[in-house]
């Protein structure tokens, strides 16, 4: 049985790149479960794999798309807790990625999908929120009352770590780009939302913590965000590097560290599934409940049909999209 599928035949910008081809239905190997896809969460990472320059290379021809809301068609040897007709979310296994009507999921890394989200919803939860949670609470144990930092508060990757911090009981500073962003920092539940254009991010968390500064600091946008953050970092604070969508990736100043006490932490949430698989189940049946309980909900704020995969990347790849764009079957 044949699918339809956006395929990589070469690298480069997705939008160039992409071509829709029939393929054949991929079988599942041991591990692995086979999808028919409802919904495609669009990520940064899609567009680095599209370039050759994500950490994951697979060679031409393959099919990106690394998060997925899908019913199971079928099962791998070894696979035991999803059964066909379940809706499922979770990561893909590329090069059977999940810009087709089909893809292979990896079962270690394949959820139930909460009866509370819908598909778009659903295929935006694992990689954003899963992030956000280790972030947060594994690597920064953000505590109740602390004041948290989130830098792109309004993005895909900030939302998320808005209301997982509003979930922990945190004070959260949102940090935006423009005046049309501040109304949705704040509908997420940012305490208090500086928009970037128009105020001095340092002189304002100072400000609003009393002096204290931040405890915990969130940052996926690396560059001046990162550099602003160490100048209103609280003492015993800690810097969390999600990513740099800013293009520009910081050289920390261990010295300035040292003196003002604080701690740098990186986050790859991806080794996790690799040292602790056990943990990424965990950290899921969590998410679960607090989506169940309404304490998040992915903010999708673009749908793109199938047949507009390519737009749907050159969107993202754009930078000025706020929270996260999804494609759907």
């Amino acid at each position: 049985m044949s699918i339809r599928a956006w395929q990589v035949h070469r690298l480069g910008d997705a939008a160039d790149v992409l071509t829709l081809v029939d393929a054949e239905s991929p079988r599942p190997g041991p591990g692995q479960v086979r999808v028919r896809v409802l919904a495609t969460g669009v990520n940064f990472a899609d567009t680095l794999m599209c370039r050759g320059e994500y950490q994951v290379r697979p060679e031409p021809p393959f099919v990106p798309g690394l998060e997925v809301c899908g019913e199971v068609l079928e099962v791998g040897a070894g696979v035991t807790h999803v059964a066909v007709g379940d809706r499922v979310l979770g990561g893909t296994a590329v090069p059977h990625g999940g810009y087709a009507s089909e893809c292979l999921m990896e079962g270690e890394s394949t959820f139930p999908a909460p009866e509370g989200l819908d598909d778009a919803a659903c295929a935006a939860l694992m990689i954003s929120y899963q992030t956000g949670w280790f972030g947060l609470h594994r690597r920064a144990g953000l505590r109740e009352g602390e004041h948290l930092l989130v830098h792109a508060a309004s993005g895909g990757v900030g939302s998320a770590a808005v209301q997982l911090g509003k979930a922990a009981g945190a004070h959260v500073i949102g940090v935006v780009g423009g005046a049309d962003k501040v109304a949705i920092a704040r509908d997420l539940g940012c305490d208090v939302v500086i928009d970037r254009r128009e105020q001095d991010t340092i002189e304002t968390v100072k400000e609003v913590t009393g002096g204290h500064g931040a405890d915990v600091v969130y940052d996926p946008v690396g560059g001046p965000s990162y550099q602003a953050s160490t100048k209103c970092i609280a003492f015993e604070g800690r810097i969390v590097v999600v990513g740099f969508a800013s293009g520009r990736i910081p050289e920390p100043r261990l010295n300035h560290a040292m003196v003002k006490n604080y701690s740098i932490l990186g986050l790859h949430w991806g080794l996790y599934k690799e040292h602790d698989p056990q943990s990424v189940q965990d950290a899921h049946a969590e998410l679960v409940r607090l989506a169940d309980a309404g304490h998040v909900a992915p903010l999708v704020a673009e749908t793109f049909g199938f047949a507009e995969t390519p737009a749907a990347l050159a969107r993202l790849a754009g930078g000025s999209s706020t929270g996260r764009i999804v494609v759907t079957a």
